[in-house]
């Protein structure tokens, strides 16, 4: 059987492009199916907010500044969901707690688990305005899911799911993953950054699923 597309998927959760970007993953899960294999990584964008609110909102508004930049964002896509709480009144201080808690979940749970978890997450925020740099927030409604706490916890304290979510962080580096969302595809041969359009996603990932992937370059 031939081998999926691997898709590495860079984002950080709090990121507003990689929330309106949700719809194209789910939409190309939908329409390419067993093709590909959107694998999620996390990127260190919203890691100090505070410092990250002073240094480049500063000048513009501030929080509330970028809490209009987030709806402002969203006003095209009549298919993303926005709390206007998310920024404007909650604020969460990291997305490594919430990036960490994750990376916990994938360790005990499997992938699989983990991206469902992630998908849920953003949505407490965006959509329910929960703040999900809270990791007492983040366990309480993985819990709602059924999930063991005791273990996500075990993980974290023992290192394990730091480990992992440094080696996202480390790899984003090396990658030279500019920000949020990024679509590193074929190996790392190809990167699409930021607010790509679904279309345009698609019509990579179809042209490389026609050629084989051992195809060596012409140049």
């Amino acid at each position: 059987m031939k081998q999926p597309l691997v898709i590495d998927y860079y984002t950080d959760v709090l990121c507003i492009w990689a929330w309106i970007a949700q719809c194209r993953v789910d939409e190309l899960n939908r329409q390419l199916g067993d093709k590909i294999e959107i694998r999620y990584h996390y990127v260190d964008v919203f890691g100090d907010v505070p410092s990250k609110m002073g240094e480049q909102w500063e000048g513009k508004g501030h929080y509330e500044g970028y809490a209009r930049h987030v709806r402002d964002a969203v006003q095209p896509f009549d298919e993303v969901e926005l709390n206007t709480r998310a920024w404007s009144e909650v604020r969460p201080i990291t997305s490594g707690n919430v990036h960490l808690a994750l990376k916990a979940v994938e360790l005990v749970y499997g992938r699989q688990k983990s991206i469902e978890m992630d998908r849920m997450l953003r949505e407490a925020f965006f959509v329910k305005a929960l703040d999900i740099g809270d990791l007492t927030v983040v366990f309480s409604l993985l819990e709602t899911q059924g999930l063991d706490i005791d273990l996500i916890r075990h993980n974290i304290l023992k290192g394990d799911a730091m480990a992992a979510l440094m080696g996202n962080y480390r790899k984003a580096k090396i990658l030279n993953i500019k920000g949020s969302p990024s679509y590193v595809i074929d190996g790392g041969r190809q990167t699409l950054y930021g607010n790509v359009g679904y279309r345009v996603i698609r019509a990579n990932i179809e042209e490389l699923l026609k050629q084989p992937q051992d195809e060596a370059s012409w140049c």
